[in-house]
């Protein structure tokens, strides 16, 4: 077979192919729900130095559907987040109970496929991206991710330790753990070691008073075979030690090294020799797969108590059934990053990650489209800020308070539809915001000028963007050519323009005519609810069966056609144009 025709290994499901066509969004801040301590505890700090962690304030809580979100970080955040970790929604079937077996989990995976392949975009090239699942899709997606990421991708799958005690009532297994999923950007990622623990150093004796302290006897010989290590050791006495199968470790002359250095030293008998591994070199523990010492990983009982501390007037049924531990979290993150680093949770629930983020002194970024977002993170992290969580990893963080966070909406699809069904600019947008969100669409960066009136952006330093709503004639454009020069280039996004525009240096395109194909417009919610499912059709069996006597309705699964992608001939405003915002012409100015 050639190479041409070979199939690659895979996983397929009903509606693999089907993918969203994102609307880029801009992000609107909401100065009243921003929040930032009153002071900088120290102004100059710099990562590693004291006062560094407590004053980082440009963290982002972004309310809204979090696919829609990701999209929307894709042009500032691309290759910079250093770790993600989600604990999406598990799928435990019960939210499909009128699918039949198997689609339930091809809606699962199409809709985690999509978030993972912009979470991937933003990873910096020494990032990691961990997944907490449990056994319903973990082993489903683990074969998406080998295709996703690539199998020398793939890291680990960490077995946590989730309950603190078994569950005697179950008739097959107690299911004690979950599963988190852990996978690099780039293959060859190098993880950060954990502080050493007194029960790691007890290995490590010194009986016979060696003046370098406390050793344990190390590996002697060759992982792999390897000739030029199949040498046989000589004692001081003349003997000769065989060498171990695969040969020793080390080659002869750096064998006799350590030997003089005291690193090995043979038996009495000169029958073996004794490496020394010393405790003074060690530098960290590398980090086990198995996280069961619910001591320092906490556990979900654990993680509710933490809640509950925090929301004492909230009843233990309105909390989250099974939130995360703030030391599993802290765990995650001095393994996956340091201090400064982004990190990002695009399923925040109750706002665990940001919460030890903070403390930790890493830059993070969570979103939540849920009520939870207002009654439990926003005010969860006005505490940390404040120094009122005394919960948690405070203590082993030394967390005192300080820093901030900017807290953004999603801003509403840039094209709505006016009273004859035409997609026109959304009512809702000003000048400024028309300008970012077109930048978005062309990839460009949202850069104002504050002195030329046509740089709102630019793709490459000699590339820019200009937008206006106002008509351009040619005379216009002839006087824009030459204001922009021969040695630069600029895209023109115009509402109309009267002539034929030949510019060497100009492009020019209407709106909204030149976006209209470019994403689906006014869709708001791609969220993981069961209420934005495609609801399923009955096939033509299902009709007649439906109908016989004693026949129970079965629903199949079918999606329902797509809604109109918008072939209507494009107006830009409504034909009753009430709104000062939409009239906007000439965009000048950053909005935030």
């Amino acid at each position: 077979m050639s190479r041409k025709n070979k199939q690659k290994l895979e996983l397929t499901w009903i509606g693999k192919e089907n993918r969203p066509k994102l609307e880029p969004r801009i992000l609107l801040e909401d100065p009243s729900r921003s929040y930032h301590a009153s002071h900088r505890v120290k102004p100059d700090a710099r990562p590693g130095e004291p006062g560094f962690p407590s004053d980082l304030f440009d963290n982002r809580l972004i309310f809204g559907d979090n696919l829609l979100a990701l999209k929307a970080l894709e042009a500032e955040f691309t290759g910079k987040v250093k770790c993600v970790y989600i604990d999406p929604p598990f799928n435990t079937g019960q939210a499909f109970d009128h699918y039949e077996d198997g689609l339930e989990h091809s809606l699962w995976l199409s809709l985690m496929r999509d978030r993972l392949e912009l979470l991937r975009a933003l990873l910096s090239s020494d990032g990691t991206l961990w997944i907490h699942l449990d056994d319903n899709e973990v082993h489903y997606l683990k074969v998406v991710m080998d295709e996703m990421f690539g199998r020398e991708c793939f890291v680990s799958a960490i077995a946590w330790r989730a309950a603190d005690s078994s569950n005697n009532d179950a008739k097959q297994f107690s299911i004690d753990h979950n599963t988190i999923l852990v996978y690099s950007r780039e293959p060859g990622w190098l993880s950060r070691t954990l502080p050493r623990t007194d029960e790691a150093n007890a290995h490590y004796k010194n009986p016979d008073n060696d003046p370098r302290g406390p050793w344990f006897m190390g590996n002697v010989s060759s992982p792999h075979p390897r000739e030029k290590l199949q040498y046989d050791m000589p004692t001081p006495s003349g003997k000769q030690i065989p060498h171990p199968h695969n040969g020793w470790r080390w080659s002869l002359d750096l064998a006799r090294k350590k030997i003089a250095a005291g690193q090995i030293v043979f038996v009495d008998d000169e029958t073996r020799i004794i490496h020394k591994t010393y405790l003074a070199d060690q530098k960290g523990l590398a980090p086990s797969s198995i996280w069961h010492d619910i001591k320092q990983t906490g556990h979900n009982r654990q993680a509710k108590y933490e809640l509950k501390k925090l929301f004492p007037d909230k009843p233990t049924t309105e909390l989250f059934s099974t939130p995360k531990p703030e030391r599993l979290i802290e765990r995650v993150l001095r393994i996956a990053t340091k201090e400064g680093d982004w990190v990002l949770d695009s399923f925040a629930g109750s706002g665990t990650t940001g919460a030890v983020a903070h403390k930790m002194g890493r830059q993070w970024i969570m979103v939540e489209r849920g009520d939870h977002c207002h009654e439990f993170i926003d005010p969860r992290l006005r505490k940390v800020i404040g120094g009122q969580d005394k919960g948690g990893v405070t203590d082993a963080t030394d967390w005192k308070g300080g820093g901030g966070f900017r807290y953004y909406n999603l801003a509403p699809s840039l094209l709505e539809k006016d009273r004859w069904g035409n997609w026109v600019i959304s009512k809702e947008y000003n000048a400024e915001m028309l300008t970012e969100a077109l930048c978005k669409l062309e990839g460009f960066a949202y850069a104002p000028s504050e002195t030329e009136y046509w740089r709102h952006g630019h793709s490459t330093e000699r590339d820019f963007i200009y937008v206006t709503t106002q008509p351009l004639t040619r005379d216009m454009l002839a006087k824009l050519s030459d204001e922009v020069g021969d040695d630069c280039t600029l895209l023109v996004m115009c509402k109309s323009f009267r002539g034929k525009a030949s510019f060497p240096n100009l492009t020019v395109k209407k709106i909204p005519n030149a976006v209209m194909a470019k994403c689906e417009w006014g869709q708001d919610d791609y969220s993981l609810e069961i209420r934005n499912l495609p609801e399923p059709e009955p096939s033509a069996d299902d009709e007649q069966a439906n109908t016989s006597p004693g026949k129970t309705k079965v629903l199949r699964g079918k999606r329902k056609p797509k809604p109109s992608s918008g072939n209507e001939e494009p107006t830009l405003f409504p034909a009753t144009e009430g709104s000062s915002k939409a009239k906007a012409s000439g965009a000048k100015g950053a909005r935030r």
